[in-house]
């Protein structure tokens, strides 16, 4: 979700990540903060994201992440392996289609 985030608007800070995702999910997602910047740590250890500091739009100092190359090729590893379990999950929940 952080991945197809970044992709989606480009360069964020870590609430406006939290909060896209929030959005993106009509509120039925809740983002956890604690569990979100050990992901984002994750994510840049890999090489899938990169950051910068910056101002946000309140003047504080925060740290901007973006998707590069490795993190766009991730994305689409990811839905090909994504795709192909709702495909094997809807055979067994809808047996008649398949």
């Amino acid at each position: 979700m952080v991945l197809k985030t970044l992709e989606r608007t480009g360069s964020l800070h870590g609430y406006g990540i939290a909060r896209q995702i929030e959005q993106t999910s009509a509120d039925l997602l809740s983002v956890n903060y604690g569990t979100l910047y050990p992901a984002l740590l994750k994510l840049e250890q890999e090489g899938y994201i990169s950051s910068e500091w910056g101002l946000s739009d309140n003047n504080r100092k925060a740290k901007f992440y973006q998707l590069t190359g490795a993190g766009r090729k991730r994305i689409e590893k990811e839905t090909q392996q994504w795709e192909q379990m709702a495909t094997i999950l809807s055979r067994f929940l809808n047996p008649q289609i398949a």
